[in-house]
């Protein structure tokens, strides 16, 4: 299993109704977008990953459970990977899959 299955049914069920909102296989996890941007993703092992303001990232991942996404070995602004144990409970899921919500339903729409 590419992703965890479970996670990714929370999560489109707090998404459930967004205007725009789409799946998209992608990184190894199944993507949510708004608008043609990621929202959030569900990942193998129940790990959540969102984007955020570049801004915001190191707010985000002074938080317990909150890691930065790393590409080619170095970290990437904008991207928060959280652990499974994090986003147990459905109103800190929803909380982290809001703020990954925000960022990307303010971006320009994508075509």
């Amino acid at each position: 299993m590419p992703y965890d299955e479970n996670l990714a049914g929370r999560i489109r069920a707090i998404l459930q109704g967004t205007p725009g909102l789409r799946e998209k296989k992608m990184f190894g996890g199944l993507a949510f977008l708004v608008n043609g941007h990621i929202a959030a993703s569900a990942y193998r092992d129940g790990r959540l990953m969102i984007t955020c303001a570049a801004d915001d990232t190191a707010a985000f991942l002074a938080e317990p459970g909150a890691a930065p996404m790393v590409r080619g070995g170095r970290p990437m602004q904008g991207w928060v990977l959280i652990e499974a144990a994090a986003v147990a409970d459905d109103a800190a899921l929803a909380r982290w899959v809001g703020r990954g919500l925000a960022h990307s339903a303010a971006q320009p729409a994508e075509n």
